[in-house]
């Protein structure tokens, strides 16, 4: 066989493999919902657990049935709090699923902030841009999306607002104080000054400070590590949506670097103890729960939620999923 016979064997077979893992990804693993459960030691002594799920990125697009029943089956693991990370819908006509989807969380206290495609539809683009460390681009095509109806939705239901805000829920006996920004991707985000009259420290003690923000770009981790938030959440990245195995992400669509992707972590360095004692924020960045409608894909990175139960600094280590 010649070398040349040989390197186009080699190249059909790649090629081959590549359509399949495509196939795989966008017909098959991008619907793979999975439930990730992490327990995070950040609580005072001698308290219960803390229940909270973490929705983040749905990306939600009309007919979406399987995802809207999936996210609404969520609420059987009765958390005590929701936050969500933002990126709920991706298209004009997604209110309606929406709503139902998140319908029985409502109910639950909850917070919440937006991300870029809660105010904007996602518009057609080349996937390779998602390659680059910082895919952002000039704006001049999209879709306004009604993101005003959507905080108003959420609000009414009793879920705090934590645009560049603070606030604070009171869940199970337990005052949880919060901070959040709006969304870095688009450069919005306005960190909350920390002693004001928002700030429920302020006012009395917290059991626990909680930072929320969409995109977890460094900037935005710093400061929330600066106020000496016991734990944040973000979402975004998607996992890095298609990932190599044994390797994984290759990017995180923000600053943050890829070991941190996704799961939980420390920030600004690991917390090689598994105690919660290290000096560093615990991080929770959710893989979440969609892809845009136009990259349809993901690979080896199912899509996911995840309910974080939160103990007493001491009694568990984390899990790392």
């Amino acid at each position: 066989m010649t070398a040349a016979r040989t390197l186009g064997r080699a190249v059909g077979a790649a090629a081959l493999a590549g359509t399949a893992a495509l196939a795989w990804g966008g017909l098959v693993e991008r619907s793979l919902f999975a439930l990730r459960e992490v327990t995070v030691p950040v609580l005072p002594s001698g308290q219960s657990p803390l229940r909270v799920l973490h929705l983040s990125d749905l990306h939600l697009m009309p007919g979406q049935r399987r995802k809207i029943d999936w996210v609404r089956d969520l609420a059987s693991l009765r958390p005590d709090m929701v936050v969500d990370t933002g990126d709920n819908w991706s298209h004009l006509d997604a209110m309606p699923g929406l709503l139902r989807a998140l319908e029985p969380h409502l109910a639950v206290p909850g917070a919440f902030v937006l991300g870029s495609n809660d105010y904007v539809a996602p518009v057609p683009r080349n996937p390779a841009r998602y390659l680059l460390r910082d895919s952002r681009r000039p704006r001049t095509d999209h879709q306004d999306l009604p993101w005003r109806e959507l905080v108003a939705r959420f609000t009414a239901a009793g879920w705090v607002d934590l645009e560049n805000r603070r606030g604070v829920v009171e869940v199970d006996g337990r005052r949880v104080a919060l901070v959040g920004t709006s969304d870095a991707h688009l450069d919005l985000d306005r960190y909350p000054a920390a002693g004001g009259p928002d700030d429920a420290r302020t006012s009395g003690a917290v059991d626990l400070l909680v930072g929320v923000t969409h995109a977890p770009y460094r900037r935005v981790l710093d400061a929330l590590h600066a106020d000496g938030v016991d734990l944040a959440i973000a979402g975004h990245t998607h996992g890095g949506q298609i990932c190599v195995p044994g390797l994984g992400a290759l990017v995180t669509n923000c600053d943050l670097d890829t070991g941190r992707v996704k799961g939980l972590h420390g920030w600004p360095g690991p917390r090689p103890d598994r105690t919660g004692g290290s000096g560093s924020s615990w991080l929770h960045v959710s893989a979440g729960l969609g892809t845009s409608p136009y990259a349809p894909v993901r690979f080896a990175c199912r899509p996911e939620a995840t309910l974080l139960t939160l103990v007493p600094v001491g009694t568990a280590g984390p899990d790392r999923a």
